[in-house]
């Protein structure tokens, strides 16, 4: 089956606050970031299935080299990415992020 990739507005927040970050740190690595972002969310595009639920009808992918982690969640013929969040908040932070983002299932 082949599923829509859409991601919700505040997750173009998320990747730009980690690509300045790391941007900042040493030039060229905010590029890796990116580049990991967007083939990891290619991956989630092919094979949502392969990551496991995290909390309620949220999975998650971990970013290879960088300690983040995609939030996202499959609904009918769709999967919508909730959030990018830095591996090491407070597990309930991310769940409050991700719960406030939720976006109603379309009729």
């Amino acid at each position: 089956m082949t599923y829509a990739l859409r991601f919700l507005p505040e997750v173009e927040e998320d990747v730009l606050g980690g690509y300045a970050w790391y941007e900042a740190k040493s030039p060229g690595i905010g590029e890796e970031f990116l580049r990991m972002f967007y083939a990891c969310a290619g991956e989630i595009a092919r094979n949502p299935l392969l990551y496991r639920k995290v909390h309620k009808e949220f999975s998650r992918c971990l970013l290879r080299r960088f300690p983040y982690a995609i939030y996202f969640m499959i609904q009918a013929d769709r999967i919508i990415v909730f959030g990018l969040f830095h591996c090491a908040r407070d597990p309930r932070t991310i769940t409050t992020r991700l719960r406030d983002r939720e976006e109603p299932e379309r009729p």
